[in-house]
């Protein structure tokens, strides 16, 4: 039995920011080597940040890459270094290199590359053409995969473990849908336990853009058993010592019978040496029958988030690092009183800090009393600031610059609407004046049947809750509530029907089905892709899903010029799911 100290480096990198990566990644290789690691691994393309998308066309941009990897590895003069970047031969590969002796010792390139879903790699990257080599670390022989190449039972980890493999490290940036990290876990067992060899799976964190990445780093035996895991959304660095046992007993008694091919060379990236002492005591235990001295990193496995506490966390994350990656300190919201505007505030709130939070009420004639004090309340309760900027006035003003025009015409939807688009002005103007970024307010539901104002509530720069129906916007803010030592949300904003309040007495229910109602028809429609007709098969009613089709595909011009979102399901609107707008289909 070989015991191997491995630091996992489960980091936040910055797409573009190929400096601070590099410092970022050679801080971690120095703690590494001060905590007598053999190994330390990153993520997928941690160099680069992922996904990289177009900045792959710029020359400049491949050859930087390559040179900061360079520094990165003459940097590991203490311990081997597992680090995703993009490497550049007559074609560019999406690539892990190992580093050691203060040199790249090897290179794997990614075979399994997905064009599917939120992944548009075959777009830059050529496939690689299979291992090459193993790596020899303290004694063990290791295999190198990236990411997708883990999904395929016949890709590269079995052929990896038919050719001698040990270990098998998988870099990742996989990013998060609600329910994704338990699918991983079965995956990534299932392939451990086929393979007859422990499997390391280190993942990255954060947010880029629409996308999350939850990090949940894993650690599986060569049974398929998780020995190790790493928080959920949360930048970390552990160091832990895992037990390599010989794995030709079990592949000899596997009843599957075991695959012979020629073995892969092995390159000795650093030679077999027994663990020292290390210099941090945190963590430590004494090894049983250990010489004198000898202490040992124990495997822990990090509790599970919730289902709704996941979906929070994930959003949290996208949130904050939307904001502060791009340069802003504060944010704005627009606050109506209503659940999905209370909701945008928790989450900024814990994102950023009460201090860097604005909120805005706008009431205009049709706002209630209620909703003025539900905003005003749920304000003093997170501690942000607040003001009250009335509309009426500017209403007022647009009606009779308009009268002309509107001569003869009743009032009806325009001038709704154009509430909301003076309201999409104050806060953009203040996000101008102020440098604040304005966080948006709808939700999956509304912009999925079209229910909000084209340049009025989707105007602003992030939207939070994008990817969120509406039931669920309702679930996360009771979870969030009942986690709170005091109550945040005032009683009413849980209770009282959804309404735009642009008319007396609106409520949702008066325009659309209720909500209810209308989400499992979106999940089935927009998510699963069912058609209308497989739909009415399925037992909903003809009326309802004739209405709700319609909606969904008539709105598709407006959810084109909406701000980007946080993606938690696994079909948002924009990386996900991407139809014509212009579509004679029904």
């Amino acid at each position: 039995m070989s015991r191997l100290r491995v630091s996992l480096a489960q980091i936040d990198p910055v797409v573009g920011d190929l400096e601070g990566n590099a410092e970022r990644i050679i801080e971690a290789v120095r703690r590494a080597t001060q905590e007598r690691a053999d190994l330390v691994v990153f993520p997928e393309l941690a160099v680069t940040g992922y996904p990289p998308e177009d900045l792959l066309l710029k020359p400049g941009f491949v050859a930087d890459n390559v040179a900061l990897m360079a520094k990165i590895a003459a940097a590991t003069e203490g311990c081997v270094a597992v680090v995703g970047f993009v490497d550049e031969q007559v074609d560019l590969y999406n690539a892990a290199a190992v580093c050691a002796h203060g040199e790249v010792r090897g290179v794997y390139h990614k075979q399994m590359l997905p064009n599917y879903g939120v992944f548009d790699e075959q777009r830059y990257f050529a496939r690689g053409r299979g291992a090459t080599q193993l790596f020899g670390v303290s004694g063990v022989r290791i295999g190198i995969s990236v990411c997708e190449d883990a999904w395929s039972p016949s890709g590269p980890i079995a052929a990896q473990a038919a050719a001698g493999a040990e270990l098998m490290v998988n870099v990742n940036a996989s990013p998060y849908s609600a329910g994704r990290v338990g699918e991983r876990e079965r995956m990534l067992a299932t392939r451990a336990a086929d393979a007859s060899c422990g499997l390391i799976y280190l993942n990255c964190v954060g947010g880029q853009d629409e996308l999350v990445f939850d990090g949940a780093s894993m650690v599986f035996d060569a049974e398929g058993h998780l020995v190790a895991s790493l928080p959920q959304f949360e930048e970390t660095f552990a160091t832990i010592d895992i037990e390599v046992r010989p794995v030709f007993r079990k592949r000899l008694i596997d009843p599957r019978g075991h695959q012979s091919t020629t073995p892969l060379p092995v390159t000795e990236v650093i030679p077999p040496r027994p663990l020292d002492p290390v210099t941090t005591p945190d963590q430590l235990e004494p090894v049983a029958g250990a010489a004198r001295g000898e202490t040992s990193r124990r495997p822990t496995l990090a509790p599970r988030l919730s289902p709704d506490a996941e979906i929070y966390r994930a959003l949290v994350t996208g949130t904050r690092d939307y904001v502060r990656k791009n340069g802003f300190s504060d944010v704005v919201i627009g606050l109506s009183g209503g659940i999905d505007s209370s909701l945008v505030a928790l989450v900024a709130v814990d994102a950023l800090g009460p201090e860097h939070v604005h909120g805005v009420a706008m009431p205009s004639r049709y706002s209630s009393p209620g909703s003025e004090t539900d905003a005003s309340r749920l304000a003093d309760n997170l501690g942000i600031d607040h003001r009250t900027i009335p509309i009426e006035a500017a209403h007022a003003a647009f009606l009779s610059v308009l009268a002309p025009s509107f001569e003869g015409s009743a009032p009806g939807l325009t001038e709704e609407n154009l509430q909301s688009r003076i309201r999409g002005v104050i806060l953009m103007a203040l996000s101008n004046k102020m440098d604040w970024l304005v966080l948006t307010t709808g939700n999956k539901s509304e912009a999925a049947v079209g229910y909000s104002t084209l340049y009025g509530d989707t105007a602003g720069g992030f939207a939070v809750i994008k990817d969120v129906v509406k039931t669920t916007v309702y679930r996360l803010c009771q979870w969030r509530d009942a986690a709170a030592p005091t109550p945040l949300l005032p009683p009413d904003v849980l209770t009282k029907p959804p309404s735009a309040e642009l008319r007396p007495d609106q409520r949702d229910d008066q325009s659309l089905p209720p909500y209810e109602v209308l989400d499992p028809v979106l999940l089935a429609y927009v998510e699963h892709d069912l058609t209308a007709s497989e739909l009415i098969e399925a037992g909903y009613s003809e009326e309802l899903v004739q209405r709700v089709v319609r909606l969904v595909d008539l709105a598709e011009y407006k959810r084109r010029q909406t701000p980007p979102g946080i993606r938690v399901t696994p079909k948002a609107f924009g990386r996900d799911r991407r139809m014509p707008i212009t579509n004679g289909y029904r």
